[in-house]
């Protein structure tokens, strides 16, 4: 929950240069891996109507999408993205902070014209509001430690370390049965398995892995091992901009930005940004 109370900050714009696994595209062959959501081939038509303006809502209490630093500055992934949405197209833009729970309420309320805190589009949501096109999946992963061989497509034989009740344990029980499944209650416990010798790797979520990997909890001990895992069903659902169910204009609209954006390599920047060790 937010430790701060309910503010307005608006921003102007002015330019400013700027099964096994499925993947989506990825931005490069060679170096970071940055994914990318969206056709490169695709023909981009800038909507007829695009918003004089967009009023974000989101919670600040989630780095590294949005928070506050330690000036109280409000930064992050989601804010960046966001003006960079604005900017592209050239709608004056705010962002209410709010508490997580009463976004969806503050949005239909009118409080706000967007959400971009990673609202998860749940069949209860999408049945009265609109997400867009996911700009952020959030894969699996497995880690092992530095160094050690590991084949993620023979694992027969194999110890995984898991969170119980997770939907990496319901995915690694139904696709991994000849694998050996050590559950914890804590993922400080299903990681530490890796680290002492228990398990061969740990197998849980990809983007929370890449910053306890460069973590002191870490201690440089292990690295990513295979590809991201996006299996339909248990790691496809990412994070989208939603929206009231009868505004299709912003939502076309910033479907529209999200992908120029990766055209451009704007949302790469973003990414690398905020994601230094990339979990896809």
């Amino acid at each position: 929950m937010s430790r701060f109370p309910s503010i307005v900050l608006t921003v102007f714009f002015t330019f400013y240069g700027c099964a096994q696994f499925v993947l989506p595209a990825l931005a490069e062959a060679t170096g970071p891996v940055v994914p990318n959501y969206w056709d490169p081939k695709a023909v981009l038509d800038r909507p007829a109507q695009v918003p004089e303006k967009i009023q974000f809502l989101a919670s600040d209490s989630f780095p590294p999408f949005v928070f506050r630093d330690e000036t109280g500055r409000l930064t992050g992934f989601n804010v960046d993205l966001a003006r960079a949405i604005c900017l592209e197209l050239g709608s004056s833009c705010s962002l209410r902070i709010k508490e997580f729970d009463v976004l969806v309420d503050a949005l239909r309320e009118g409080e706000g014209d967007a959400i971009i805190s990673g609202l998860a589009p749940t069949a209860e949501l999408q049945g009265s509001l609109r997400f867009t096109q996911d700009y952020l999946k959030l894969p699996a992963r497995f880690i092992t430690l530095k160094g050690k061989s590991f084949d993620e497509t023979s694992l027969a034989g194999k110890i995984l370390s898991v969170e119980a009740g997770s939907r990496h344990e319901a995915f690694a029980r139904a696709f991994w049965p000849e694998a050996t499944l050590i559950t914890e209650e804590d993922l400080a416990s299903a990681r530490r398995d890796v680290i002492e010798g228990r398990a061969d790797a740990h197998f849980g979520d990809g983007l929370s892995l890449s910053f306890w990997l460069n973590s002191e909890a870490a201690g440089s001990c292990c690295s990513f091992a295979g590809g991201p895992w996006m299996e339909p069903g248990y790691f496809d659902q990412g994070l989208s901009v939603a929206l009231r169910n009868d505004d299709m204009e912003r939502a076309e609209a910033i479907d529209y930005a999200l992908r120029v954006l990766a055209q451009k390599g704007t949302f790469r920047e973003l990414y690398l940004r905020y994601f230094p060790l990339s979990f896809y």
